[in-house]
């Protein structure tokens, strides 16, 4: 069967059970409003669309929502099955595989010990992080789970197979069961939420390190100990930031959990192989005995030297000629111990730079030191905290409780410190400080964890354009001191930088641009310092946060700027997306470590200065067309009628709230719900606004050059095709209607035509005409997604009508919302 079948399939499957659980009227509601959407789509007059829509009750608009939006789940299992029947009829050398890199490694001139040297000294670090979750509930997230494991046999049989009837049940079941979460999910939620991946990931890196050593063989005609470059890290349960739900007794539960899942996945590789290793050592020791001690240390929570006694049974198994047990046997437990270990994936603690500072202040009065630390000018809080760092005293006073402020700024770090001492140091990863704007920000972390006797690495945020422009200065001075120095000794020093506040403090261009000039200058700044480097990408699922195709996203960055690797974040549904299923979860890892081998690969050489020189008056002009539209008094009421920001932020999606502590500005509003606000109305705004007036400076003759021969430029322009793609002015044009006449309505809507033909002309394409796949789903997917927009456009009308509108109609626009979410596939 095709994708169509199965989705034609899916389709009569679902109007079966609203029949059955609905009745013939409400199917038909549905056909009916199906066929009258496609007349619209088509051209057609949409007045009998608005009196059909303006005569249902608030439950039958949900309704409605609902039909529409279960057909979107299942569109996407669909769409996710084809994903991996095509993959595993795949063969010969894949595009963008392992195999491919080795291959183009070669061509490039690196022997095979220039590779091994490559792969020794990267890692892909990737990071969980809980914003913006998963939308679905677990419950309802099992039962698709289900139907996804029934998809294969669905052509036998027919549709009243054993599969289809398997399929109807679970949607019969989804159809009885409430999408909306009743309550926020909490952080323990949210951690189980992310590790739910983490058996289809286990799964699946066996066979890519099987790919990695059967690709050495084929390119370089040798066997080769090189091991993935891969990490995993969480965020969840150890990410205060704005997030008073993160406790210490929050990330000890989290921890925990690391502890207990990979104890759960460990034994049971463990039991696998000692019933397929049943050979023995010539003379020596049985290979099952010392799997049965290894089970029994891991069974008891002891601290094992796993991957050092594994591959010491792998040497012996190739020693004795059993290269294919040891490959096809062992490498999926020792493949897993390498990466998961016994802490399965390392807590970072994640920190506001202002929350930090109050605590150290806290500290310095508490022990004498210093009554009015946060005055003081950076200068001296830099001399004060160099000071304290050269001593080995606690400044706290011994026996002493700690205050609440001290508690929760030292108390995670305890946490951390006791889950090191269980599961070795990788349980816990790095401290990120949010919002970090200058020397002190970073050194704070050092004496916080100092009390608890823990020696921690910190990591500075930059978010915004000025803390971005700043960025390799702060770095440069913070490298320079030898107390700071002292505490790093020969490890890397991680660097991360934010897309989502940058993308709204400046646009979609400008903010690309800052990343990547602050990214070039930090490197020089790391290399002149003699010190090893990594960046950390705090990226989201939409192009306005940095998303976009990870293996584009690696191979875009400027050349010379990967030294020990690259941290990414994996948010929300992009582990879903990529993770749900262990031959997806091969081939995004796959993708990814071909980026990293070839962005790593690539020398730094010197960029042309015509297109530097271009792109920085493109900056400009698109930050100024940007912040005119968003500073214009008049945009904050837009905004709030266009979008469904107030209604958003009635979601329980997520344990973080949607602002940051202060009055309701556009500058505390989070950039998940900003950037979720625009694809509900499908404006896309975040992910290409202000593009226009970057290319006008630019100019089109030197865009084209830009585009054909500079991986970050093309990565820009393929990133806002897929945003300008994505997003649908006939639509929008439904969500205009909501507000008062504005002149800010006839400009964004222009702008975004002028957008699409400038970028059309740059690239000499429609629009993703390189992307036939993501074209076909875009068309697949609207006559059906069109229903939901138009039921969500008259709830909102009718909310905002009357006063208590939204608490009346809460419920079907909270289904509209994560219907649209579901279709458009990307909540933020």
């Amino acid at each position: 069967m095709s994708i169509r079948d199965d989705v034609r399939v899916l389709g009569r499957l679902l109007g079966q059970v609203l029949k059955e659980q609905e009745g013939e009227a409400f199917f038909q509601l549905v056909e009916r409003t199906r066929a009258l959407v496609r007349e619209v789509r088509a051209g057609g007059d949409d007045r009998a669309l608005r009196e059909m829509l303006s005569g249902l009750s608030g439950p039958e608009a949900g309704n409605l929502a609902r039909a529409f939006t279960w057909y979107f789940q299942l569109v996407n299992l669909a769409e996710e099955y084809e994903r991996v029947r095509v993959l595993r009829a795949s063969g010969g050398v894949r595009p963008q595989s392992l195999a491919q890199a080795l291959h183009d490694l070669k061509a490039q001139g690196l022997s095979a010990e220039d590779t091994e040297a490559l792969l020794a000294r990267l890692d892909l670090g990737l990071t969980f992080t809980a914003h913006p979750t998963e939308m679905r509930r677990r419950t309802v997230r099992r039962h698709l789970e289900a139907v996804g494991r029934a998809l294969p046999a669905l052509g036998e049989g027919g549709e009243g197979g054993p599969a289809a009837e398997a399929i109807a049940a679970h949607v019969e079941a989804l159809w009885r069961t409430p999408e909306l979460r009743r309550l926020k999910p909490t952080v323990l939620d949210e951690v189980k939420g992310g590790l739910n991946y983490v058996a289809s990931i286990a799964q699946a890196l066996p066979g890519l390190q099987r790919d990695l050593n059967a690709a050495f063989r084929d390119v370089y005609g040798r066997e080769t100990a090189a091991t993935l470059p891969l990490s995993f890290s969480s965020w969840m349960g150890g990410d205060r930031d704005g997030n008073p739900f993160v406790t210490p007794q929050a990330t000890r539960e989290a921890l925990a959990l690391h502890r207990a899942r990979a104890q759960e996945v460990l034994l049971s590789l463990i039991r696998q192989t000692f019933a397929d290793l049943s050979q023995e050592e010539g003379g020596a020791e049985a290979y099952r005995q010392e799997l049965q001690a290894l089970f029994d240390a891991v069974q008891a929570g002891e601290t094992v030297d796993l991957v050092g006694r594994l591959s010491a049974l792998d040497a012996s198994l190739r020693a004795g000629g059993q290269r294919r047990s040891a490959e096809v046997l062992l490498t999926p437990l020792l493949t897993v111990a390498r990466v998961f270990g016994q802490h399965l994936v390392s807590l970072d603690i994640r920190e506001h730079s202002a929350q930090t500072g109050a605590a150290v202040a806290e500290l310095l009065r508490a022990a004498g030191v210093e009554a009015g630390y946060l005055a003081l000018p950076e200068h001296a809080k830099q001399e004060l905290l160099t000071r304290e760092l050269r001593s080995r005293r606690p400044l706290w006073p011994a026996g002493e409780a700690l205050s609440e402020t001290l508690e929760t700024a030292i108390g995670p770090i305890r946490e951390v410190r006791e889950a090191v001492a269980l599961a070795g140091p990788r349980a816990f990863g790095r401290y990120v400080i949010s919002m970090a704007e200058s020397v002190s920000d970073v050194l704070e972390p050092l004496l916080l964890a100092r009390e608890v006797g823990l020696r921690v690495l910190p990591v500075p945020l930059f978010e915004t354009l000025d803390d971005l422009t700043r960025a390799p200065q702060v770095v440069w001075e913070l490298l320079s001191l030898p107390e700071y120095r002292a505490v790093l000794g020969s490890d890397v020093q991680e660097i991360m930088l934010g897309y989502s506040d940058s993308n709204k403090d400046t646009g979609f261009l400008a903010a690309n641009w800052a990343l990547h000039e602050a990214q070039r200058q930090i490197s020089d700044v790391c290399r002149r310092a003699g010190v090893r480097w990594r960046f950390f990408h705090g990226r989201g699922t939409s192009i306005g946060r940095g998303g976009g195709p990870a293996s584009r996203a690696i191979l875009g960055q400027p050349g010379g700027t990967i030294d020990a690797g690259l941290r990414i974040t994996e948010q929300g549904e992009a582990l879903a997306d990529k993770y749900s299923h262990p031959v997806l979860a091969r081939r995004n890892l796959e993708q990814a470590l071909y980026g990293l081998l070839l962005s790593a690969a690539r020398p730094s050489g010197e960029l042309n200065p015509e297109w530097t020189d271009a792109m920085t008056r493109a900056a400009h002009s698109s930050a100024r067309a940007y912040r005119a539209l968003v500073d214009d008094p008049a945009f904050l009421p837009f905004f709030e009628a266009v979008t469904p920001i107030h209604e958003i932020a009635r979601l329980n999606i997520a344990s973080r709230p949607v602002r940051r502590p202060g009055a309701p500005t556009l500058g505390n509003l989070r950039a998940i719900p900003w950037v979720m606000s625009w694809t509900q109305n499908r404006a896309g705004l975040p992910g290409w606004y202000g593009l226009q007036e970057g290319l006008q400076e630019i100019g089109v003759a030197t865009a084209r050059e830009m585009y054909a021969a500079w991986p970050f430029f093309r990565t820009v322009l393929d990133n806002a095709q897929m945003s300008l793609a994505k997003s649908d002015p006939l639509i929008f044009e439904e969500y205009l209607r909501l507000a008062a006449p504005s002149p800010l309505a006839a400009h964004l809507q222009d702008t975004y035509r002028r957008t699409v033909a400038l970028v059309q002309e740059v690239v000499g394409a429609e629009l993703m005409s390189g992307e036939p796949r993501l074209q076909a789903s875009i068309g697949l997917r609207n006559p059906y997604i069109d229903p939901i927009h138009r039921i969500q456009v008259e709830l909102l009308r009718r909310s905002r009508g009357k006063e208590g509108g939204l608490d009346e109609f809460e419920r079907p626009l909270l289904l509209s919302i994560q219907g649209i979410a579901a279709g458009v596939r990307n909540t933020g």
